[in-house]
């Protein structure tokens, strides 16, 4: 790091005037990224997407991968169905749907005469829809047809009974989803909460250094990006992660080196020097800390999911932005203006942390006490996370109240039940009988009823469509025991007979993607070993951290499934009920996201007591040590990366909410249960044995053997 460091305060001047014009591209820019931030979903060679492809291929683009629109009405007492004038009512909304959203699939009791649409008692029918696809969408989803259909029928009424257009998109936009904060304004929260705890750290001005890194590092990175989607399709995931994630990661590393930049100073360094004893050890961190996070998300190009992959391409370059801007622009602003900045300077940084210290001693003191008090809080939360069930979002999450709403309501309380508002959608091609399969499925249990229109919208060129409504929606494990069994009877019905639907292709994409989990965890533990192994010069040390981030991340799981999917707090803090599921992307991405991030503090903590160790060759003081100097900045560090995943909670979509706890929580977990009690407690339990690294493993990691020591008095030696 000395010589790159050298180097770039050589050329303070092009340095800072290649990053400001970089920043100033970018922001520039952003818009233009975020634009081209457009990307299909697909489960590739899945039976159940690429059903879904040649249904929306056969019937123009309604049905499939997308949802349909339920129009749904409750008739008075004494009237159902069969009442005269009902039906001739039904018509004139099935007509008023096809004026409004011309091109849709719709079909109804009215059009059909068949009971799949109606209630056991007959007072409760409802219309399925498949409006043409809105192609601005990338997931398949049409806000824009369930507000036209929403307000088309608003008023109308059957037999005197309003009519409720409900759908998971009808259900999502009167959730107000879309209409929160928008990413600038997220990362706004997240940068002012930030700059609070940074100012509390410093007691400076240098409070707005590592705030500046991040504005450069936020900005070029959706530059880059905007490169990047003119070779690949990039996810509109990847424009929150830049904004919040980029946020937390690049203050993070600034904050480490500016922390340490003071140290040196404290002690006696001055000028250009403190900044290159800086970058020799907190720099040095940084870089091994940002390869870490980066190797967490491209590992995310080991699942089959092409908008996964692009996940892992454009996340990888936040904290390798991060990282670059740490090691040059961050030396030449610190050795510039960095002393200028460090006013009023009401913070010593010649010693250590009067508490942390005092903590750490206290960890030392009672190790097994700590070490077990903390594997005991986290094998609870990861014995939660065993039960955690992967599906759909649950249908009584979405909304609360108003019009959609009340028509799922009415289709739970009349026995139809919320399963309608995905059917299972099944294609029949060659000699197979439409109605011969619709049959099938009306008997299989769970299910309440199917249907084979014989319309010109659902028949065409020899194929058909046929919709089987299962009572249960698909989040449930009743809807997936229901799943089940209507992909086993299709299979019956011969080859001509494909199940599709968005409930089938969701267990492909679970499958899919949990079916190669394995792979990417053992991908990034290995590649993460290899390079703490050479950063630690050990072979404990990188291990532990490899076993600690997998457990961190199971136990943040745990979390997800108390307090989302049995509401232990989703329904106190937002109002929401259980989810009885987990959306089936969220526990990924959080996984390949704290991977990295947890291992940011790992990296910090672990760094800092390796050269406590080599400075005094005892471990009990190297751990006392490495807490002191550490534990202040990695607690920090947290909050700032905390607020910003509260930020990413403050829109109103749930999923997006879920996703937000599931980091916030990881991370507070992270450095407080595991940081500062198991890891210090764990270190010093296992003595000199931590600095093990024999001439075999050291000559193929290209660095210097290490040996352990003999135990200094007092001290545990394994």
């Amino acid at each position: 790091m000395a010589p790159l460091t050298r180097w770039v305060l050589a050329h303070k001047r092009a340095v800072v005037i290649f990053w400001v014009v970089l920043t100033l591209v970018g922001g520039a820019s952003a818009g233009s990224a975020t634009k081209a931030l457009k990307q299909k979903f697909s489960v590739p060679g899945k039976e159940g997407w690429v059903t879904n492809q040649l249904i929306a291929k056969q019937f123009h683009g309604t049905g499939g991968n997308t949802s349909p629109l339920v129009p749904v009405v409750t008739l008075p007492a004494g009237k159902t169905v069969d009442s005269p004038g009902v039906k001739k009512q039904l018509h004139a909304v099935e007509a008023r749907l096809l004026s409004t959203l011309p091109g849709s699939r719709v079909a109804s009791y009215a059009t059909t005469a068949n009971r799949a649409f109606v209630s056991p008692d007959g007072r409760t029918t409802f219309l399925i829809a498949y409006p043409p696809p809105d192609k601005s969408q990338p997931f398949g989803d049409n806000p824009n047809a369930a507000k036209k259909a929403t307000k088309a029928i608003a008023g109308m009424q059957v037999a005197g009974a309003p009519v409720h257009v409900t759908g998971y998109d009808a259900l999502n936009v009167q959730s107000g989803g879309g209409n929160g904060p928008g990413v600038a304004v997220e990362a706004l929260l997240g940068g002012v909460g930030a700059l609070l705890v940074l100012g509390f750290v410093f007691g400076s001005f240098l409070a707005l250094v590592p705030i500046m890194m991040a504005i450069a590092s936020i900005m070029t990175t959706f530059l880059l990006v905007w490169g990047l989607t003119t070779l690949t399709e990039v996810s509109p995931i990847v424009q929150f992660l830049i904004a919040l994630i980029g946020l937390g990661v690049s203050i993070d590393y600034a904050l480490l080196v500016v922390v340490r930049w003071r140290e040196e100073r404290a002690h006696g360094l001055s000028g250009e020097e403190a900044v290159v004893r800086a970058m020799q050890t907190a720099g040095r961190a940084v870089v091994f800390s940002g390869t870490t996070v980066a190797i967490g998300l491209l590992a995310l190009v080991a699942l089959p999911l092409p908008f996964l992959r692009s996940v892992g391409y454009g996340g990888m370059l936040i904290p390798l932005i991060s990282v670059l801007v740490a090691v040059t622009l961050l030396p030449v602003v610190l050795a510039s203006i960095g002393p200028k900045l460090d006013w009023p300077h009401v913070r010593d940084d010649d010693r250590a942390s009067g508490s942390w210290t005092s903590w750490a001693n206290l960890v030392v003191r009672r190790r097994w006490v700590a070490a077990l008090g903390a594997a005991l809080v986290l094998a609870a939360l990861v014995v939660a996370a065993t039960g955690l069930q992967l599906g759909l979002s649950d249908l009584n999450t979405i909304a609360k109240q108003g019009d959609a709403k009340q028509g799922l309501l009415e289709l739970d309380r009349s026995g139809i039940g919320g399963g309608a508002l995905l059917p299972h959608e099944v294609l029949v091609t060659g000699a197979a009988s439409p109605q011969a399969v619709a049959t099938a499925l009306a008997k299989v249990p769970g299910v309440h009823g199917a249907v084979a229109p014989a319309l010109p919208a659902w028949r065409n060129g020899g194929a058909a469509v046929v919709n089987a409504f299962s009572v249960a929606d698909g989040s449930s494990a009743a809807g997936r025991d229901t799943l089940k069994r209507v992909r086993a009877t299709v299979r019956e019905q011969g080859d001509g007979v494909r199940l599709g639907g968005l409930a089938a292709q969701n267990e492909d994409f679970i499958n899919a993607v949990y079916g190669n989990f394995p792979l990417m965890i053992a991908l990034i533990a290995l590649v993460t070993f290899i390079l703490l192994a050479r950063a630690f010069r050990s072979l404990l040390l990188p291990l532990k951290a490899v076993i600690l981030n997998v457990v961190s991340v199971g136990a943040a799981w745990g979390v997800l499934a108390l307090v989302w999917q049995h509401g232990h707090g989703s329904n106190l803090i937002w109002g929401i009920t259980a989810t009885g599921s987990i959306t089936a992307w969220i526990p990924l991405m959080v996984f390949a996201f704290l991977f990295g991030l947890s291992m940011d503090y790992e990296v910090f903590i672990l760094a800092r007591m390796r050269e406590e160790y080599d400075a005094t060759g005892s471990t009990d003081s190297a751990v006392v040590r490495g807490i002191g100097r550490t534990g202040r900045l990695v607690t920090s560090a947290a909050l700032i990366l905390f607020l910003a995943f509260v930020s990413l909670a403050s829109g109103p979509e749930t999923e997006v909410k879920v996703m937000a706890t599931g980091l916030a929580a990881g991370i507070l977990l992270d450095a407080t249960v595991i940081r500062a009690l198991l890891v210090p407690a764990v270190v010093s339990l296992f003595g000199r044995w931590n600095w093990w690294l024999p001439q075999l493993p050291a000559r193929l990691l290209r660095v210097e053997p290490s040996l352990p020591q003999r135990a200094a008095a007092g001290e545990s030696a394994g």
